[in-house]
């Protein structure tokens, strides 16, 4: 099943060419990496299929079964782009529980899961403004996963992380590759790229190249 569909899409941004004719689909259960050197528009890629921004040019169409009828936002997509703001003042925990109470899909120990699973202490009431950049990061993998989200969009999910932690949180996403998720990932390292991706385009000439 066709979950995201890409179809000659243009897009600049800050007066730089991006995109231009780009063509992609992304199915159902697979795990997808996208490549290219910095600046090359992979976060652009992202903020347009989770609809932050809008192409130029062509369009990219959800399937209907992952859209919210009320907007044009996917829904059930774990989304990591750019690095997410929290509130600093406050622990890691009250953080998710803030954003999960706009939903309210989940409950407290469903938060506390994910928190565990990403290796962070739901019960430290340290603040997030003291937290280490490798803790921001898996708070915003806690984030990502904690509504049981089916599609993962992970920009540099691996960002600031020790090796054990990437060793980890790779354990965790072959996990999700085994529950049937759909993953689309972007890395600087490549080993990651080999481990977890079933597919990989590469970002070349303004355009999504099969690697």
């Amino acid at each position: 099943m066709t979950l995201i569909d890409i179809k000659n899409v243009s897009k600049s941004f800050k007066g730089i060419q991006l995109f231009e004719n780009a063509t992609a689909q992304f199915e159902k259960g697979k795990t997808y990496g996208i490549i290219g050197h910095n600046g090359s528009g992979k976060s652009v890629l992202f903020k347009m299929i989770c609809g932050f921004i809008s192409p130029d040019a062509g369009e990219i169409t959800i399937n209907p079964a992952y859209r919210d009828k009320q907007s044009n936002f996917p829904q059930n997509f774990g989304i990591i782009i750019d690095r997410p703001g929290y509130i600093g003042g406050i622990s890691g925990f009250d953080n998710l529980k803030k954003l999960a109470d706009i939903q309210q899909l989940i409950t407290h120990q469903e938060i506390k899961r994910a928190m565990t699973l990403v290796g962070l202490e739901p019960d430290a009431k340290r603040k997030v403004k003291n937290y280490s950049l490798g803790m921001k990061q898996k708070l915003a993998l806690a984030q990502a996963i904690m509504e049981n989200q089916e599609v993962l969009i992970l920009d540099e999910p691996f960002n600031a992380l020790d090796i054990d932690s990437v060793q980890s949180i790779r354990q965790l996403l072959f996990t999700f590759k085994k529950e049937g998720k759909t993953i689309i990932l972007t890395s600087h390292n490549q080993e990651d790229i080999n481990l977890l991706c079933d597919y990989v385009f590469q970002i070349r000439q303004h355009t999504l190249e099969v690697v």
